[in-house]
């Protein structure tokens, strides 16, 4: 064994390799993005020709996975927590098939919502499909549990859910690792159709069988090896749940192993056993977990109803955001370290779009030209465009999920909102917007589509962008007439040319699509840093 210092992400990508992975199958998405990047630059996936590439979109990486796992392999799904929801319905039908070769569905949920539209905990989706789930509470742990997740996965046939939180994902530990990676795993091909063929006399067997297979998930849960059961040698006490990495929260207070039951959970089903020992042994139950009140809500229903259960529900904790050290001490009744007390002397500076970035261009046309139709709306979508909503621009009038622009402006059209406008990015069209521009080409819908190309996923750090060089002839294949499909370059020298091309295309009585393109400026300076490198090696 040899010990890497690796984020979270790294740890999870470094053990999928080392634990014989075929493939990685994502999109990228903070904070899961850095799992399929360390498997791209890995030596060992270069070497074997581990599939790497990016997905179009979360559903189409659950859905590779999911054939890669028919094919025998073992293979792995990356996403942040807002992607799961795209992923759903392969997501959800994949514990119904089960599973040939190992695959584990990696989600990265995001307390406090440091870069994401919303709170939402994972979890619910483990509990909602009956699937496994996983959740480290440390780099070590993510580490360890990539080969205990595909063992698992192969030995109850089932897709298994990791489950971890910004802080994991993007914090920094010691990890002692293998020295070399296991061969690829390699399963025969998977024979039985009547378990992948999802007819409704297939599915109601197969539905029967996951659940009957839950109280051996359970039972798996109670005796993993990362669950452990901690009792303090005082009388009574106040019993904790942790869940994850709340578990190191607790942990960071001083005297926490003497001065209390702990209860460390790591994988789902929830073992109510061991909650009705922790219960028996403790006076009252303090739940830390990191997201929702997923815990809380569940072990109500298994104490008896005057049992007091504390947590995020009942004040103890905050209901929203992420957990610090800090709000668990106070909760446990001890003094807070004062690791996280907000500076008195920093002046908050909210993000801005990159000098020379095409978009600003974009939006500086989109402005002169918006303010001579005082109904107009811009309906924007995910990306590092949605900084068009902040000052200096104030460009945007809605920005909800991917490809929302689209088929928001569409709806609004419909009702009578006239112009409405679409703003969303190539990587984000291709994620979700293409189908939204079909409903309005056969509806004929008046609005106008602005896709920002900068030629790559600049959000997440500059991945390749699924429909590079593609646009105009997907707009074309989806219908739009040939003569509204209008490509430009924002730049500032070219204003006018994009301002009459806007107005032109508003007053058309159809779906136009207007191309700006122009390389995102980040991508653009590593190229010719990494150019100018080359050439003086």
């Amino acid at each position: 064994m040899e010990k890497k210092l690796l984020l979270g992400d790294e740890a999870i990508a470094l053990g999928a390799i080392h634990a014989g992975i075929r493939g990685v199958y994502a999109y990228p998405g903070t904070p899961s993005t850095e799992i399929t990047e360390y498997i791209q630059r890995h030596p060992v996936a270069r070497e074997r020709g581990l599939h790497c590439t990016w997905c179009t979109n979360e559903k189409t990486a659950v859905e590779a996975a999911l054939g890669a796992s028919y094919a025998g392999a073992r293979s792995i799904a990356c996403m942040k927590h807002v992607g799961l929801n795209v992923a759903a319905d392969a997501f959800v039908n994949a514990a119904i098939t089960g599973v040939n070769g190992g695959l584990i569905v990696i989600v990265a949920d995001d307390p406090s919502m440091h870069s994401s539209q919303n709170e939402q905990d994972s979890r619910f989706y483990g509990k909602f499909s009956m699937m496994p789930v996983l959740e480290p509470s440390s780099q070590q742990e993510a580490y360890d549990m990539m080969e205990y997740g595909f063992e698992l996965s192969e030995r109850e046939k089932m897709p298994v859910l990791m489950r971890i939180t910004m802080r994991l994902a993007h914090s920094r530990a010691d990890v002692s690792v293998k020295d070399e990676a296991a061969p690829i795993h390699q399963l025969p091909y998977a024979k039985d159709p009547s378990s992948w063929v999802l007819l409704p006399a297939n599915s109601r067997r197969r539905y029967a069988a996951l659940i009957e297979k839950q109280p051996e998930l359970e039972r798996l849960a109670s005796v993993s090896p990362y669950v452990s059961y901690n009792r303090a040698a005082v009388e009574k006490p106040l019993g904790v749940l942790t869940c994850g990495i709340g578990y190191n929260y607790v942990m960071e207070v001083p005297g926490a192993a003497e001065k209390f039951n702990v209860l460390k959970i790591t994988q789902y089903p929830l073992p109510e056993e061991l909650v009705r020992k922790l219960a028996a042994d403790s006076s009252a139950i303090l739940v830390v977990e990191d997201g929702q009140p997923c815990v809380e809500e569940s072990i109500k229903a298994v104490l008896s109803a005057g049992y007091e259960v504390k947590g995020r529900l009942t004040g103890d904790l905050p209901r929203t955001g992420e957990l610090t050290p800090d709000c668990v001490a106070t909760a446990l009744g001890c003094a807070p370290v004062r690791y996280f007390e907000t500076s008195q002397n920093v002046v908050a500076r909210p993000p801005a779009l990159c000098q020379g970035c095409g978009h600003r261009d974009v939006y500086t046309a989109l402005n002169e030209v918006v303010k001579e139709y005082p109904d107009a709306r811009v309906f924007a979508d995910i990306g590092c465009y949605t900084l068009g909503a902040l000052p200096p621009f104030r460009a945007i009038d809605t920005c909800v999920d991917m490809g929302a622009s689209i088929t928001m402006a569409k709806g609004a059209a419909d009702s009578g909102l006239f112009p409405a406008i679409a703003v969303i990015g190539d990587s984000t069209f291709t994620h979700s917007g293409m189908t939204g521009l079909l409903d309005a080409v056969n509806d004929k819908a008046q609005i106008t589509v602005i896709i920002s190309d900068n030629l790559t996923t600049a959000m997440t750090g500059g991945q390749d962008s699924a429909g590079t060089n593609k646009f105009e002839a997907i707009c074309l294949g989806l219908g739009v007439e040939p003569e509204h499909v209008r490509v430009v370059v924002p730049l500032p020298k070219n204003m006018e040319e994009i301002t009459r091309i806007l107005r032109e295309e508003i007053e058309y009585k159809g779906v136009s699509v207007i191309i700006p393109r122009r390389e995102c400026i980040q991508t653009l300076n590593r190229k010719l840093k990494q150019k100018k490198a080359e050439q003086k090696a």
